[in-house]
């Protein structure tokens, strides 16, 4: 086994709601954000999911959950960029970070968006099989976030009791730092590598020319470092999603409903599903001791320093919070990973 140095440890949620009660999931999952900061999570990250019964819109989202946390690091995964306006979205965006004072990391997709039959239309005027779902729609958005003024220097703006020069508002100093690509192809590596962005990585990935999950991550790792601009002015971040079930503290009908739920998901681990060969990690499900020796062999978590713990769909609030808490109580110690002490506005490790 090998030792692990992960530095920074976050948890992504579904915020899952009742059909006919959706305030209920809701204030749930901002309930599980405050439970993970109390914790000492480094990060709360939910999905933006459409048609579903989820977060369809994590902006407005964690702009709430800026009210309710204070230090965590708030995240979504992934914004697919195909329905996105990126000079509305970037105003929304920036709008949340500027609330929580720095805190919000986003991360985005492109390509054509799930539902598109369904949704498209009511997003487009007409012909929306020609819009633009390339990474160009990533470029446009860091754009509009960089801060740059629109228009030549002698361009102003008036609004009551203001004269300035135009450009996208509120400005979010360092937002861009904090941009995530969701990775899953050798492409995708490199392009987020040759752009700077930081790199999210999951439990499902593209298998090209392997069958091999491990082997095609650690691949599009070492294609994303190959492109990396060395002399960039931060530096970039990889995180690493696995999904993550101890029982520790579960009763015994709970611990197996978690083996059943890992039960029906392990044939799809096998080999390569559908025509883009997606490739699925095994669920890590166990006591602290079990989990920790998977942990340890796994040679991407090897490579990288920031672990997302992937809450799955179908579990309920009280099982969401049983398994962060038995996480960084009893697993995330043995990984090299301590957690921030804040004094005032101050943070040490």
């Amino acid at each position: 086994m090998s030792k692990l140095n992960i530095k920074h440890i976050s948890f992504l949620i579904p915020g899952n709601y009742p059909d006919d009660h959706p305030v209920k999931g809701l204030e749930q999952t901002l309930q599980l954000f405050e439970l993970g900061e109390q914790l000492g999570y480094n990060g709360a990250w939910v999905r933006q999911r459409h048609l579903e019964h989820g977060i369809s819109s994590s902006a407005t989202f964690l702009a709430a959950a800026t009210q309710r946390t204070h230090k965590i690091e708030l995240g979504t995964a992934v914004i697919q960029l195909g329905y996105e306006s990126p000079f509305r979205l970037a105003e929304d965006l920036s709008t949340v970070d500027v609330l929580s004072h720095g805190r919000l990391n986003v991360g985005l997709s492109t390509g054509k968006p799930l539902h598109a039959e369904l949704i498209a239309e009511h997003v487009f005027d007409q012909h929306w099989q020609q819009q633009d779902f390339s990474y160009q729609r990533v470029q446009r958005l860091i754009d509009n976030l960089s801060g740059r003024y629109l228009g030549d220097p002698d361009t102003w703006i008036e609004s009551p009791g203001n004269r300035q020069r135009p450009r996208l508002q509120p400005y979010a100093k360092g937002l861009t730092e904090r941009l995530w690509y969701g990775g899953g192809s050798l492409r995708s590596a490199r392009w987020a590598g040759e752009n700077q962005l930081n790199l999210l990585i999951g439990n499902l990935t593209s298998g090209e020319d392997t069958d091999d999950y491990y082997t095609a991550q650690l691949r599009q790792l070492a294609l994303y470092r190959q492109n990396l601009n060395q002399h960039h002015t931060h530096k970039s971040r990889i995180a690493a999603g696995r999904v993550i079930i101890p029982f520790d503290h579960a009763d015994q009908s709970t611990q197996r409903y978690y083996q059943d739920f890992a039960a029906s998901r392990y044939q799809r681990t096998l080999s390569p599903q559908g025509e883009r060969r997606t490739l699925f990690s095994e669920d890590i499900i166990g006591h602290a001791d079990q989990i920790l020796e998977k942990l340890f062999n796994d040679p991407v978590l090897q490579q990288v320093e920031e672990l997302r713990l992937e809450l799955p769909y179908e579990f309920n609030v009280i099982q969401y919070a049983q398994i962060i808490t038995d996480f960084i109580t009893l697993i995330a110690p043995q990984l090299g990973w301590k957690p921030t002490i804040y004094q005032g506005d101050k943070k040490t490790a």
